[in-house]
């Protein structure tokens, strides 16, 4: 496979999603990789590129936060969350809705959900008109890309295309899960402390 270097504003980059290709792109955080998420073959694509085993959910990426409701169900508290933090350097594991695909939750009791802090990330999003999977641009159990050379040095051959860009923050995302309790799975960009204080909100 030939990669192409391209930029957010490239129409090729959106058909290239749509068409289950495997994107690189940089967000607020870290470089991710990404797919269309209603296609098995995309989400396939994905596993087989990162090299990761294939009963992992991939984090479902969102470019509003109004829609998070279509895909997931979640509390008054986490709504506060929702409302506050995102976009932003968060991704919270909730229960996901019934009747999605089999490859997005992979028979898992959470799916990630994720709105980056990114307006360039989010209109290709909506400019696909489809959320998409996205992880961290490594290979698995690799370290983080986080510059456009790591990205062409790793994945050149192996993704369809790469956006030329720079992330802001080089810290990947906090990860926590908001059901009855409000557990830190991986500190980021954002302190737990913070989300903790929002969530305990009346």
């Amino acid at each position: 496979m030939k990669t192409v270097v391209t930029k957010f504003k490239d129409e090729k980059l959106y058909t290239s999603i749509r068409e289950n290709q495997v994107v690189a792109f940089p967000t607020e955080t870290v470089y991710g990789l990404g797919v269309i998420y209603n296609s098995e073959e995309a989400f396939i694509n994905l596993v087989n590129v990162k090299n990761r085993r294939p009963d992992k959910p991939f984090t479902l990426m969102l470019g509003n936060k109004e829609d998070i409701e279509k895909y997931a169900d979640f509390s008054h508290k986490t709504k506060n969350i929702i409302d506050e933090l995102m976009p932003g350097e968060i991704t919270l594991l909730l229960k996901p809705k019934e009747g999605l695909f089999s490859w997005v939750t992979l028979g898992s009791k959470y799916i990630g959900v994720r709105v980056p802090d990114s307006e360039e990330v989010c209109n290709m999003i909506n400019k696909v008109n489809e959320p998409m999977l996205v992880s961290s641009a490594n290979i698995s159990n690799e370290p983080v890309c986080q510059t456009f050379e790591e990205v062409y040095e790793k994945f050149n051959n192996k993704v369809s295309m790469i956006v030329k860009g720079e992330v802001k923050s080089k810290v990947p995302s906090t990860i926590v899960i908001c059901d009855e309790e409000l557990i830190l799975v991986r500190e980021g960009g954002i302190p737990f402390d913070k989300i903790k204080e929002i969530w305990e909100k009346e």
